[in-house]
C-alpha cells in the first residue's frame, strides 16, 4: 500500500505558513520602508532574493517602499572617470562634478537595475529619486572636523551634500495605491536649487517617519548589533542604546545607523531594523517568524 503521509520537508513549509498567519494580519495595509545597500546590491543571487521577498511584501497587502545605496559604485565610477574622492567622517566630499557622477550613477543604472529586478520577480516597480514630484527638499549638510594637532574644530565644507528636510508623501501614497513599488534613489534638490546627495540611511530614515512606516529595514553588512561577546542582541530600546553606547559596546560605523533608527521610533516609526543583508531572505525571517533575524530596535 501507498504510503500518502506528507513528507517532513512540506509539513516543515505548512508549519512555517501558519506560524506567519498572525503576522500577515498584523501587517496588512501596514508600510514598510527598506533601506537597501551594501555588498547584497552586488550578488546576483541576493538581489534576485531580495526583489522576490519584496515581491512577496506586496502581494500579501504590505506596502514596501525601497531607498538604496551605491555609495560603492559611485566611488567605482569615480575611480573609472579619475575623479579622486575625499572623505569627512564618512560622508564624501561632493563637487559638482561628483554630484553630477552621483545623480548618474544612483538615479540611472542603480535604481533601473532595481526596478528590472523587480520585474522579473513579477512586481511592479517605478523608480524615481527625491527630486521627482518634490518628494524630498533638502538643505546643504555642514561638518565641524576636530584638527588634533591644534585640539579646536574647524568648518569642513562637504560641497553638494545634503540632508532632508522635508517629506512630501503623496506621490509614495499614489504609486503604493496603483500596487507599484516605489524604488527611491537618496538625490534631492534644496530651495537653493542645487542637486545634493544624501545619505541612503538617513534619506530612508526620513521617509519611513513621514510615512509612519510599522517597520524602517536597514539592510547593512552586518548581522546587527553584538554585545562584547559577539553575540546578537535583539530587541533594544532608546534607554538600552544609550548604555552599550556609553560602554563601549556599540562603536564605529554602527552609530550612525543605530541613531538613524532611534530617531525613526522617536518620531513616529514602531520599529526599525538592522538586518544582514547578505542573509537570502533575512526580511521574511525577521517579519513572519517569531525568533527574528536582526536588531529590533523600538519604543
Amino acid at each position: 500500500m501507498t504510503d500518502h503521509t506528507p513528507s517532513a520537508r512540506l509539513l516543515a513549509k505548512a508549519q512555517t505558513l501558519t506560524e506567519a498567519l498572525p503576522y500577515l494580519q498584523r501587517y496588512a495595509g501596514a508600510t514598510f520602508v527598506v533601506k537597501y545597500g551594501g555588498h547584497a546590491m552586488g550578488d546576483p543571487a541576493l538581489q534576485r532574493g531580495f526583489a522576490n521577498d519584496v515581491v512577496l511584501l506586496k502581494q500579501v497587502g504590505i506596502n514596501p517602499v525601497v531607498v538604496h545605496g551605491g555609495g560603492p559604485q559611485i566611488g567605482s565610477m569615480l575611480k573609472r572617470l579619475g575623479v579622486e574622492s575625499q572623505f569627512v567622517n564618512g560622508l564624501r566630499v561632493t563637487d559638482a562634478e561628483t554630484a553630477h557622477i552621483a545623480e548618474m550613477v544612483l538615479a540611472g543604472s542603480i535604481n533601473k537595475e532595481i526596478v528590472g529586478w523587480i520585474g522579473r520577480a513579477g512586481g511592479r516597480a517605478v523608480g524615481i529619486s527625491g527630486k521627482d514630484a518634490g518628494l524630498v527638499q533638502a538643505e546643504k549638510v555642514g561638518r565641524s572636523d576636530p584638527d588634533r594637532l591644534q585640539g579646536i574644530e574647524r568648518h569642513v565644507d562637504l560641497g553638494f551634500v545634503g540632508e532632508p528636510v522635508a517629506v512630501d508623501r503623496r506621490i509614495i501614497d499614489t504609486l503604493s495605491a496603483a500596487g507599484i513599488i516605489p524604488v527611491i534613489a537618496p538625490i534631492a534638490i534644496g530651495a537653493d536649487g542645487h542637486t545634493y546627495n544624501i545619505n541612503a540611511d538617513t534619506m530612508a530614515g526620513a521617509i519611513a517617519v513621514t510615512m509612519q512606516a510599522s517597520r524602517f529595514f536597514l539592510l547593512t553588512d552586518v548581522v546587527g548589533v553584538l554585545d562584547k561577546q559577539g553575540d546578537l542582541l535583539t530587541d533594544l530600546d532608546p534607554a538600552a542604546i544609550a548604555a552599550l553606547r556609553a560602554d563601549g559596546t556599540i562603536t564605529g560605523g554602527m552609530i550612525p545607523k543605530i541613531e538613524t533608527c532611534v530617531a525613526a521610533v522617536q518620531s513616529g516609526v514602531d520599529a526599525a531594523v538592522i538586518l544582514d543583508g547578505r542573509v537570502p531572505h533575512a526580511m521574511l525571517l525577521e517579519i513572519f517568524t517569531s525568533a527574528g533575524a536582526g536588531t529590533l530596535v523600538h519604543r
